[in-house]
């Protein structure tokens, strides 16, 4: 990491949401690569948080965006940190966390996947199918991954992440309502 960027600790909230790819040009902008195919993250917060890549601890970096921007299949961004090309390589293979906070604001029934992951999910019955442990796109729809337990044995559900079959999300109660047997 650059000596010259102050170092500080990743907020409680912190999400990973991107990559830093390499530098980008010679005036020190750099080349970003999200994790997600709509980066609002990115544009919304202008302090990121960098992390050495593998890194586990909670120390970071803070690096103030000046500006960010989409650019064919990436962001570019530059900073007031990184003045130069040489200082944007520096940055190469940074893991980019930016606060849970500065997320803009989901719209009425849209969800971030990562609000998602941790929910309990029940059918309408109130049998329990399990725990979303990931998110899948799978062509026009997304599938909720579950983990469950039947029987005493690990068990992997898949319900699709539709309105024909999810009832209701409650992010407060941490519970999703869907219209799925455990069979299914």
């Amino acid at each position: 990491m650059l000596p010259t960027l102050e170092a500080a600790e990743l907020p409680a909230d912190a999400i990973e949401v991107a990559r830093i790819a390499d530098a980008w040009g010679i005036k020190g902008w750099f080349k970003v690569l999200p994790h997600s195919a709509r980066p609002e993250a990115l544009f919304s917060s202008k302090r990121w948080f960098l992390q050495a890549p593998g890194a586990k601890a909670a120390g970071a970096f803070r690096l103030a965006i000046r500006e960010a921007k989409e650019h064919s299949d990436c962001v570019v961004a530059s900073s007031e940190d990184v003045p130069d090309r040489s200082a944007a390589e520096a940055l190469r293979g940074a893991r980019v966390f930016v606060p849970r906070s500065s997320f803009p604001t989901a719209g009425a029934d849209e969800y971030y996947w990562v609000d998602l992951i941790g929910l309990a999910v029940v059918n309408r019955e109130g049998v329990a199918l399990g725990t979303v442990r990931e998110l899948l796109a799978s062509g026009p729809q997304t599938t909720l991954v579950l983990d469950a337990q039947e029987g005493g044995k690990p068990v992997e559900r898949m319900v699709p992440f539709v309105s024909a079959f999810v009832d209701k999300v409650d992010l407060p109660a941490r519970l999703i309502t869907v219209d799925w047997q455990p069979d299914y």
